[in-house]
């Protein structure tokens, strides 16, 4: 049954008086400038990280709305590579440097469920499905993440996601322009619900739109009230509540019509429900995953055809090697005999560029790529604006010489090592050829590091390549500005739009033809 607490309390609040709501919020307002006033009157002792020089709580607003720029004011304005400020009675340290980065991933005190628990707002949060869940659950639903990417998993999804990019793609027509960061993130959300869920869902277009649509009023919701005072029912908090509600229905009848009909599918559902799974733990899992799958996945897929459309040499050097591998597993000339050829009516007839994709094995894509696998990681490391999140449930923790105490919350941007000029010369440029930096400790953190790394990264990069060799492959085409002229320079990833790393709307689109559509269907 979905969590009312919340709700109830809403509903109680609205029905309310007009003076007592007035009452409240302004009991809300003093409590929050008392609450400001005293955690910032405190001064820091020798050993404890620096104060931000600025005691007011709209100085720390800009961590939720910028927070690349304003973590860079913070080690700027303090001078130290450790600095900590207060969201109400919570502490905040953030560090930064080699040293910090190293502390950060490796020290077992730092818990990363602890962390996003508070700071992060971004994650719906429903008690016993999203949060507040022991120990013991927290590592089944890690077990599942596994479960799902084992290689005879993955390696039925792979022709089902081939299907979802020539279908997508298809609807795109022959020729145009569009915003990557629309159409290529919608694409990647289908294909993470398809790759992360169930057929009921994954096979309805429309009801897939919608759970789009409810992620996105759940992204423009997470505002430094709705974290900070998540009981207070401000208009941003209240829309929030209603999508996550709105997204509980959807899989949970999702969840109830594949229980009641009894009849089984291969997906992801099926593989939890066959491990005797719960329904709220199901449904917390669809709920999470979806977030981290699309939401990452798809930022970084849009930025990775965005980076080859302005860099002529890499994309035809990532088209040569996704040629190469259908010219191994599945030449042009002969028709395929896996399940993707089964569409093909007529055996004279050339075989579809997706029927043929999905001919390569999922040995090939993994590790068959190192091309694909090169653009993916500058791609990460130029348009990835991450912050990761832990608090130390203890010991202390000593880092340069500072002491983060139990109980205070840490981040650490990544941008502190994958902006370095001393590591990454001219950082912003997007260079697959850079040498690896082995010199560093933990130099590169695009997919995490030490004790904590992103548990589907394996289905992550599987998606992007699969979406960009379908796309090298099946259109010419190249960034340009909205006027129509080729963009130059391209377009710089927001690093203060945390979520989705988006430039500015309507600065970036790819205009696009299909290649020798005359001869061979997508």
């Amino acid at each position: 049954m979905y969590p009312v607490g919340i709700p109830c309390l809403l509903d109680a609040f609205l029905s309310s008086s007009c003076s007592l709501q007035l009452a409240i919020f302004l009991v809300a307002v003093f409590l929050v400038l008392a609450l400001s006033t005293s955690v910032f009157a405190a001064r820091p002792k020798d050993c404890e990280p620096a104060h931000l020089p600025e005691h007011s709580l709209f100085t720390i607003v800009p961590f939720f709305r910028k927070r690349y720029d304003f973590l860079n004011w913070g080690f700027r304005a303090t001078g130290q590579s450790l600095f900590q400020f207060q969201l109400f009675r919570h502490t905040v340290v953030a560090v930064s440097g080699e040293t910090g980065r190293k502390a950060f991933l490796t020290a077992k005190g730092l818990d990363l469920n602890e962390g996003f628990k508070v700071l992060s707002g971004a994650i719906p949060m429903l008690r016993g499905v999203t949060s507040d869940l022991q120990v013991r659950r927290i590592a089944q639903i890690y077990k599942r993440v596994a479960i799902v990417q084992r290689e005879d998993r993955l390696t039925q999804l792979l022709p089902e996601i081939v299907e979802d990019c020539r279908r997508i793609m298809t609807s795109w027509g022959s020729s145009g322009k569009f915003d990557p960061f629309e159409r290529v993130y919608d694409l990647v959300f289908q294909t993470t619900v398809r790759s992360l869920t169930c057929v009921e869902i994954a096979d309805d277009a429309a009801v897939v739109a919608r759970l789009k649509h409810l992620y996105g009023i759940l992204d423009s919701g997470t505002t430094p009230g709705t974290v900070l005072l998540p009981w207070f029912p401000t208009p941003a908090m209240i829309k929030k509540v209603w999508a996550t509600k709105q997204i509980y229905d959807i899989l949970m009848g999702a969840i109830n019509a594949r229980i009641q009909s009894g009849v089984p599918r291969n997906d992801t559902l099926q593989i939890l429900l066959d491990y005797g799974d719960d329904k709220l733990i199901i449904v917390g899992f669809f709920i999470g995953l979806i977030v981290a799958g699309a939401r990452a996945t798809g930022a970084s897929a849009s930025w990775l055809v965005t980076f080859l459309g302005g860099d002529p040499i890499w994309q035809q050097k990532a088209r040569t090697e996704v040629e190469h591998l259908l010219s191994v597993y599945a030449p042009a000339t002969s028709t395929p005999l896996g399940s993707a050829a089964k569409s093909q009516s007529d055996s004279t007839t050339p075989p579809s560029l997706s029927a043929r994709l999905a001919e390569i094995p999922l040995s090939a894509w993994e590790g068959q790529t190192p091309v694909l696998d090169a653009v993916i990681r500058e791609t990460l490391r130029v348009a990835q604006p991450h912050t990761a999140m832990r608090r130390n449930v203890g010991p202390d923790l000593h880092i340069d010489g500072k002491v983060v105490p139990t109980g205070a919350y840490v981040v650490y941007p990544f941008s502190d090592v994958h902006l370095d000029p001393e590591i990454y010369p001219d950082p912003w440029r997007f260079d697959p050829g850079r040498p690896v930096d082995t010199k560093r400790a933990y130099s590169w953190v695009g997919w995490g590091g030490g004790k904590t790394v992103c548990l589907g990264q394996r289905l992550a990069k599987l998606e992007m390549k699969i979406i960009t060799a379908m796309f090298l492959l099946g259109f010419d085409y190249g960034v340009v500005d909205r006027s129509g002229k080729l963009a130059d320079p391209l377009p710089k990833p927001n690093w203060n739009d945390a979520l989705l790393c988006r430039p500015d709307p309507g600065s970036c689109y790819l205009k696009y033809q299909r290649a020798d559509s005359s001869q061979t269907p997508l």
